[in-house]
């Protein structure tokens, strides 16, 4: 044999171990998926800031989550240090929407290890009580501000929802279903708030209509600590749920009660109730027959709803424990172009409205706040704070946390990292057990930036920064107050939410 013989057979034999290394380790479900050509990914990865820098473009241009946050994300969820060189690579003369944060000449110290009191965890408890303005059984004090926001197995895969409910136990958080009902993948430690959407899977009849008795069935059997009814998705409001007919396998179709290979649409609304007076007879029927405190979710247009909403709850004895806001830019697995893209307002606008509606009503103090649509960054979330948010939930952030790479499949049942995808074939790539480890460093990681953050501005808890302490940036070099912007003047006039009971 000529030596060129031998090194081929060297090459070779090479790339078969690189294989074999590639299918057999889990830290890294694309070369699980795709062994050895998996490494241009990351070698591309790699040489990314050259080639962006003097070929293609910046690290602040892709949407919906530029290089520079999705890199945050990655080494934050991997424990590497997320720090960065050189000082900011935005131009901040250019850069419309740009949040400030405006540190006091006076920061609070901030504890490192080794210090009396660290905390290696972060733990951030949410101020306020969830459902103790309305007497319930089973109040509680969510343990922490930062939690998973719902995303149904089916739009996710059985491999995913486990990683991330696994994740929530370890950091200590609540994982939200989606609205694809309770399944056997979110039973693996990590406490749940029940997600009911339009379609009531997991507690319908065989006519699709909510049946009370097979939902007090599933909440007693499950480690459920609120339930959220869900109005409308910020991705596609108006619209109600889809997952392709692609996604629908037997198993998903058995929990949700539908045919299989089918289209599973929710309708656009509930069945249960009509209107704000008989949605809350509702959510008193649910609390009052499982204890258990009962809000809602929407995206924001009319804001009717909720100036109706604060009226009654002004006038009775009746009221939701908690509203969720969801944004414009919330993610969705599947959904028309228009709507994705101009049905709904942007969080920053729909949610100081939300708020204004309660307190002007007098019942804010009575409601925790939940904000969501791509607030899982650390200077997003801090302004979801001091606009008045309680809590702040993560999606498509916790999905990067386990391997997501923003590949844009998630409808096509073709995902390559095995997160947004029923293919037995491609979930294999994604180890739930490591990637809960991920999913609980990177929410642990968020509590600890929102509380560097809040620290820097002279508050000890992210409730307690309010609008004044942000300002967004302007044309040519102008800058606003947040509170301006949202039309928000009661936070940033430094006003702070009671702490609640012990």
């Amino acid at each position: 044999m000529t030596w060129w013989v031998w090194v081929l057979a060297a090459i070779a034999a090479s790339l078969v171990g690189l294989a074999v290394h590639d299918l057999l380790q889990r830290e890294h479900a694309v070369l699980r998926n795709y062994p050895v050509v998996g490494h241009l990914r990351y070698w591309l990865e790699g040489v990314g800031p050259e080639l962006r820098q003097y070929i293609i473009t910046d690290n602040d241009r892709d949407r919906p989550f530029s290089r520079d946050q999705r890199r945050w994300i990655y080494t934050t969820a991997k424990q590497v240090d997320p720090s960065v060189s050189f000082g900011t690579d935005n131009d901040l003369d250019l850069s419309p929407g740009h949040l400030i944060v405006k540190p006091t000449a006076f920061p609070l110290e901030q504890p490192r290890p080794g210090d009396a009191g660290y905390d290696p965890d972060h733990a951030v408890a949410c101020q306020k009580v969830l459902g103790r303005a309305r007497g319930r059984a089973r109040a509680f004090r969510m343990p922490s501000v930062v939690n998973i926001s719902g995303m149904s197995y089916g739009s996710l895969g059985e491999r995913a929802v486990e990683a991330l409910n696994r994740g929530a136990a370890l950091a200590g958080c609540l994982q939200t279903t989606g609205e694809g009902g309770l399944t056997p993948f979110h039973a693996h430690g990590g406490e749940l708030v029940w997600q009911i959407g339009t379609g009531y899977f997991g507690c319908r009849d065989s006519h699709g209509r909510f049946d009370l008795s097979r939902f007090c069935d599933v909440v007693a059997a499950h480690p459920v600590r609120a339930v959220e009814i869900k109005l409308s998705q910020g991705a596609k409001a108006g619209l109600g749920g889809i997952l392709p007919a692609a996604k629908v396998t037997p198993e998903i179709a058995e929990w949700r009660g539908v045919p299989p290979g089918v289209d599973c649409i929710s309708p656009a609304s509930h069945r249960a109730f009509t209107d704000a007076d008989s949605m809350l007879d509702f959510v008193e029927l649910l609390a009052e027959r499982t204890g258990l405190p009962v809000g809602i979710k929407s995206a924001i247009g009319n804001g009717a709803l909720f100036v109706e909403l604060a009226r009654l709850m002004a006038g009775g004895d009746r009221g939701v424990d908690f509203v969720t806001v969801d944004g414009g830019e919330g993610g969705t697995g599947a959904g028309p172009l228009a709507f994705t893209d101009h049905v709904g307002l942007p969080f920053m606008v729909g949610f100081p409205r939300v708020y204004r509606a309660f307190e002007e009503a007098g019942v804010a103090g009575d409601v925790v706040f939940v904000g969501s649509g791509r607030l899982g960054l650390p200077e997003r979330a801090l302004a979801a704070f001091a606009l008045g948010c309680d809590a702040v939930n993560v999606g498509r952030e916790a999905m990067l946390s386990i391997g997501c790479i923003q590949a844009m499949r998630c409808h096509t049942n073709r995902c390559p990292t095995g997160v947004t995808t029923n293919s037995r074939w491609r979930q294999r790539g994604l180890d739930p057990t490591l990637k809960s480890v991920r999913a609980a460093h990177y929410l642990i990681g968020l509590r600890r930036e929102l509380l560097w953050l809040s620290r820097a501005c002279g508050a000890d808890h992210p409730s307690r920064v309010d609008a004044g302490h942000i300002e967004v940036l302007g044309a040519a070099g102008t800058a606003t107050p947040l509170a301006r912007v949202a039309g928000h003047p009661t936070k940033a006039a430094g006003a702070t939410p009671p702490a609640g009971a012990p």
